[in-house]
C-alpha cells in the first residue's frame, strides 16, 4: 500500500511542469512527509547535537530547508532523462576537471566520492550528459516493492550500478578495476567504521572507498551537485584528486570536503540520516564509565 502510494505521488508529479513539480514536492516533505515520519525532529536533534548554542529559529529554518531539498531531490532523481538534459548545460567546475579529463583519455579509473548533499546524482548526470559511463552503488530501500523500481531508476541513468553489500562492492570493484569510473557516498552511519570526527563530533566512516582506490589505482575525488538559489539549477564541482595514501586519512580528507560545504550551505545537507547515533554513544560512554 505505501509503493502503490508513492508510485502514484511519482508519476502525477512527473505530469506536472518543472518549477511547480519541485516547489510541490519540497512543500509535500517539508510540511507533511518531514513531520509525520520524524524526519524533521532527527534532523533538529542532529542539529543540536552538532551546534547546540545555534537558537531554536535557526535549527527549525535550516530542518526544513533540508526537507524541501529532500523532496525535490527524490523527484528529480525520478526524472533521469530530466536532470541529465538539464546538467548538460549546467556549470561544472572545480580542479578536478582537468583530470578527470586526463584520466578518461587515458583509460585511467576514476572513483568519485560524496555525500548526500545538495542533489548527489546531478554531477553523475553532468558526466553523463558529456559522454561519460558512471558506475555506482546503492543502498537498498527497506520496503522491497518501493526498491524494485528504485533499483531499476538508479540504473537508467547510467551503469553499471550494483546494491550495497559485500557482492555489489566487489561488483563495483571490477568495474573499476577495468578503467571504469563510479560513485561511492560514504556519509551514513556505519557501526563498522572507522570514527573520527565528522563536524566536529565522532561518527563511525567505512573506508571503503579508499581501500578500492588504493586496490584499484584509482583517481579519488570527491564531487557535489550544489542546489543554486533558484531551487532548480545546480553547479557540479570536482575537487581535486585525494593523494593515495592511508585509508583513514584520505576518508578524512573526503569528510573534510563535505563538511566545507555543509558550513557553506548546511540547509543543503540530508540532516535527516542517523550519522552520529548520540544517544548511543551516550550510552555507551556511561557503560564505560559505570564501576
Amino acid at each position: 500500500m505505501v509503493d502503490a502510494g508513492l508510485r502514484g505521488l511519482i508519476r502525477l508529479a512527473l505530469l506536472l511542469p518543472l518549477r511547480l513539480r519541485l516547489w510541490l514536492m519540497g512543500r509535500l516533505v517539508a510540511r507533511l512527509v518531514a513531520p509525520l515520519t520524524g524526519y524533521r525532529q532527527r534532523a533538529l536533534d542532529n542539529l543540536s547535537h552538532i551546534w547546540p548554542d545555534m537558537p531554536t529559529a535557526e535549527k527549525t529554518r535550516i530542518a526544513n530547508a533540508v526537507a524541501d531539498n529532500a523532496g525535490r531531490t527524490m523527484i528529480e532523481n525520478y526524472d533521469t532523462d530530466g536532470l541529465r538534459d538539464r546538467m548538460a548545460t549546467a556549470q561544472v567546475t572545480g580542479p578536478g576537471l582537468a583530470a578527470i579529463q586526463k584520466a578518461r583519455a587515458n583509460g585511467t579509473p576514476v572513483l568519485f566520492v560524496t555525500g548526500h548533499y545538495g542533489n548527489f546524482e546531478a554531477p553523475r548526470a553532468a558526466l553523463v550528459a558529456r559522454g561519460y559511463q558512471i558506475g555506482g552503488l546503492y543502498r537498498p530501500m527497506s520496503n522491497p516493492f518501493f526498491n524494485a523500481h528504485y533499483a531499476q531508476n538508479m540504473h537508467a541513468l547510467s551503469g553499471p550500478v550494483f546494491e550495497q553489500g559485500r557482492r555489489g562492492t566487489m561488483g563495483l570493484l571490477r568495474h573499476i578495476k577495468e578503467g571504469g569510473m563510479g560513485v561511492l557516498l560514504f556519509d551514513v552511519y556505519d557501526s563498522a567504521g572507522q570514527i573520527f570526527d565528522f563536524m566536529g563530533k565522532p561518527a563511525p566512516t567505512l573506508t571503503s572507498a579508499a581501500d578500492i582506490a588504493l586496490r584499484t589505482g584509482a583517481l579519488m575525488v570527491p564531487f557535489f551537485g550544489i542546489r543554486q538559489p533558484d531551487g532548480i539549477s545546480f553547479e557540479a564541482v570536482f575537487d581535486a584528486p585525494i593523494p593515495h595514501g592511508d585509508p583513514v586519512e584520505m576518508m578524512k580528507a573526503a569528510s573534510a570536503a563535505l563538511e566545507q560545504r555543509i558550513r557553506a550551505d548546511p540547509g543543503q545537507w540530508f540532516w535527516i540520516h542517523r550519522r552520529w547515533k548520540p544517544k548511543r554513544q551516550r550510552k555507551r560512554a556511561a557503560a564505560r564509565m559505570a564501576p
